[in-house]
């Protein structure tokens, strides 16, 4: 089984790299094309994957085509492959585009996974929502999920709540940022030398995160184990819970949402 990629960007980098780490492809069954020769050149350097010249050739030669163009492209290299699309699996990383978006664009029912990964597959910790079209098999689906779970975990949600998986995970790398940036610059004012406060805030957040994915209890239950009674995180809790912390946070979140579903 061959697996190419349409766009050689930076998620599609962190794929390549899951996969032949993961050892779900060698890099003999992995191709690539890209309009930007730098970038293609780059990938075949990294990873000894086959560059085809165009979009045509990789959609021939490939059993599974991974989509990883920017979404204002996205229209113009369908119409491109769109004859050859037959019997292909498409995986589509695309953001903002539906399935019955996918339909329109190729003028018939094909077999397409619209998935919602973010930044952290970068370091092989993404989260991605998948949503496969009515015409993907169950063996298909799993396929999908392999390949997506090699740079981060992966689950299946309906199609309704990809705008919800935007505003919760997709744009939510942001909100840590700053979250981490923060407490960092408060660290900073007390004293900490300003890369020792980015390592300290980032480990925490780390470990909080692990914490919960791997012990399954819920956060408000880790909160209160941290919160001695007349302690320091409590004071900290209400401080936040006065600067209505949560309530910015979820007003964030669904923010997002709200955009994505206008794109």
């Amino acid at each position: 089984m061959k697996i190419g990629f349409i766009g050689l960007g930076n998620m599609a980098g962190a794929i390549i790299g899951g996969l032949i780490k993961k050892g779900e492809f060698a890099a003999a069954d992995i191709c690539g094309a890209d309009v930007n020769a730098a970038m293609a050149a780059k990938r075949k350097e990294e990873f000894g994957i086959t560059i085809l010249a165009d979009n045509n050739a990789l959609v021939k030669s490939a059993d599974i085509v991974v989509l990883a163009v920017k979404p204002q492209f996205a229209g113009d290299v369908i119409a491109g492959i769109k004859e050859d699309a037959d019997e292909k699996l498409f995986i589509s990383i695309v953001a903002g585009k539906t399935l019955a978006w996918y339909e329109e664009q190729f003028g018939k029912k094909v077999k397409v996974v619209r998935c919602m990964p973010n930044t952290a597959a970068l370091v092989s910790e993404a989260m991605t929502a998948v949503t496969p079209a009515d015409t993907v098999s169950k063996e298909e689906t799993d396929t999908a999920l392999r390949i997506l779970e090699s740079f981060g975990k992966a689950s299946v949600v309906p199609e309704h709540l990809m705008d919800a998986v935007v505003g919760v995970s997709g744009s939510a790398p942001a909100y840590v940022f700053m979250f981490l940036e923060a407490m960092a610059d408060a660290a900073v004012a007390m004293g900490m030398p300003r890369n020792q406060a980015y390592e300290f805030a980032g480990q925490a957040v780390l470990g909080s995160a692990k914490l919960m994915l791997e012990t399954g209890k819920h956060p408000g239950e880790l909160k209160d184990m941290v919160c001695s009674p007349a302690g320091t995180t409590i004071e900290a809790v209400k401080v936040l819970e006065e600067k209505n912390f949560r309530g910015a946070v979820m007003d964030a979140v669904i923010a997002a949402a709200e955009k994505s579903k206008k794109l």
